[in-house]
């Protein structure tokens, strides 16, 4: 059975503590590996190694910078149905799903291998004569990224490819369930020729390794993908050391289905939106916000489908839902089901942990629908992170628009709708960073900015060009050739 070290300055290494915990695969239970556990002593060797790899690499040309990314792209290309098969078994996330996450990390590699030769800045005319202004991107530094295990390749190239490719190091805590898909990821990078220093792998938890990494004054910034509770814990850290933080902290996303949708696609949205992955998305659609004169319609078609969706094992090609990270997580999202009941909730479909036809070793949980739902019930309100989709009944899309935006979550939204009208007024409206039109919650494409408003996030975009602003800083140049002093806003009146 493999173990997983730490990757520190090139070398593969054990962490300081000597203790390993077990990986577990999901859908079954067995133990797939151990992995290194570390602690602050680590953090600190990446660290070090980190801000010596960078005082080089940021002088390195940035299209130099980029043919390593190119080589990343083409080695992921080669791996990845190995990769996902391995991240598969570990997360357990449907075997297409895993190879469209592995697909995602090598889009993101061509696309920020292009952005070497495209790191702009801006020449500005200066308001004197005989004095030339620009400014230009430079390099923050030391990156320190935290990834979740729901998504353990392709976040992790959202953030460690714009960082790297704009001239900075990393130091990267994987999630503890996911640290099989983080080697890899990492032996990619070492095989593609990255600097040692450049990229550096940490594996703990996020009480020793993370919080290391916010305490640690010679990480420049630290890029965040997960809990509401943690982001908002390592911001206010964060600020008080003035620290920047990049944070992505998870949705209440809803479906509006208007009464001149089309039915039959919309239930394909909120199927997929819903149970891929089973459930366990930032994106993943929560909320179904539908018109009353076709709540009954939408409900028997959503009933009709949840019953062709087949639980397995994720490796297994006919399945279609797999099971959620681990107990945990089947309790919590147990725990909500009873909260929904209680406040009222009519179930429609699922509703239980799955402990038989072979499934009872793995970490199941039947694709659940809730209807009768009201705005204010927890169960509409709160993340579940699990395959659990509350139906919410409106009598127009003013009431649609107000019930998408109660939420303290800003990630995704989507209406169906054939009215053009009403499309346009829900993309203006609709208060989060992401609007699908006519398309389920998920599906987000790599070349756009990912990211939501209010406790979503802070701001920050992962992917597209918007990454390239996490990572860099602007510096504003000037350049007098007057041959005497000029003073802005002062010899110019």
């Amino acid at each position: 059975m493999s173990t997983i070290l730490n990757y520190i300055n090139g070398e593969w290494l054990e962490g300081s503590t000597g203790k390993f915990v077990p990986v577990m695969n999901p859908a079954n239970g067995k133990v797939l590996a151990h992995v290194t556990q570390s602690t602050e002593k680590d953090v600190q060797l990446a660290v070090q190694a980190a801000k010596e790899a960078q005082k080089l690499w940021r002088l390195v040309p940035a299209p130099e910078r980029a043919d390593i990314l190119y080589k990343v792209a083409y080695l992921l290309k080669e791996r990845k149905e190995d990769i996902a098969q391995i991240l598969t078994s570990e997360m357990g996330k449907v075997i297409d799903e895993g190879r469209g996450e592995v697909q995602e990390a090598i889009d993101m590699a061509y696309y920020m291998a292009g952005e070497g030769r495209r790191l702009f800045g801006d020449t500005i005319p200066s308001e004197l004569r005989n004095k030339f202004a620009m400014s230009v991107r430079v390099p923050v530094g030391v990156v320190g990224i935290i990834t979740p295990w729901n998504f353990p390749i392709a976040i992790a190239s959202w953030k460690s490819l714009p960082a790297l490719v704009a001239g900075n190091a990393v130091v990267w805590k994987p999630a503890t369930e996911t640290p099989m898909t983080a080697q890899e990821f990492v032996k990619i990078y070492e095989e593609a020729g990255l600097p040692k220093g450049l990229i550096n792998l940490v594996n703990g938890s996020g009480s020793k390794v993370g919080n290391a990494m916010v305490e640690h004054p010679d990480i420049d910034i630290i890029s965040f993908t997960g809990s509401n509770e943690v982001g908002k814990a390592i911001n206010g850290r964060a600020g008080e050391l003035l620290k920047r933080t990049s944070l992505e902290m998870g949705g209440k996303n809803a479906i509006t289905v208007l009464e001149d949708a089309d039915l039959d696609l919309a239930v394909e949205g909120i199927l997929w939106g819903a149970f891929g992955t089973a459930g366990q998305r930032c994106t993943a659609t929560s909320r179904v916000i539908v018109h009353q004169d076709v709540k009954k319609a939408l409900e028997d078609k959503l009933i009709s489908g949840i019953h062709e969706l087949k639980m397995g094992d994720g490796l297994d090609e006919t399945v279609k839902v797999g099971p959620v990270i681990n107990r945990e997580a089947l309790e919590r999202i147990d725990e909500y089901v009873k909260i929904g009941k209680e406040a009222g909730a009519i179930l429609l479909a699922g509703g239980k942990i799955i402990t038989e036809n072979g499934l009872e070793s793995g970490n199941y949980y039947a694709p659940t629908i809730f209807t009768n739902v009201t705005p204010d019930m927890r169960i509409a309100k709160e993340e579940i992170f699990g395959p659990v989709v509350s139906i919410i009944s409106v009598e127009n899309l003013d009431e649609a628009v107000k019930v998408n935006n109660s939420v303290e979550f800003g990630l995704s939204s989507a209406i169906y709708t054939a009215d053009v009208n009403k499309a346009f007024k829900a993309m203006r409206d609709l208060d989060t960073g992401i609007v699908y039109i006519n398309a389920g919650t998920t599906g987000a494409e790599i070349h756009l900015p990912f990211g939501g408003t209010k406790g979503t996030g802070n701001g920050h975009r992962d992917s597209g060009v918007a990454a390239l602003d996490v990572y860099t800083e602007w510096k504003s140049i000037y350049v007098d050739y007057s041959g005497k002093l000029q003073r802005a806003q002062i010899d110019n009146n």
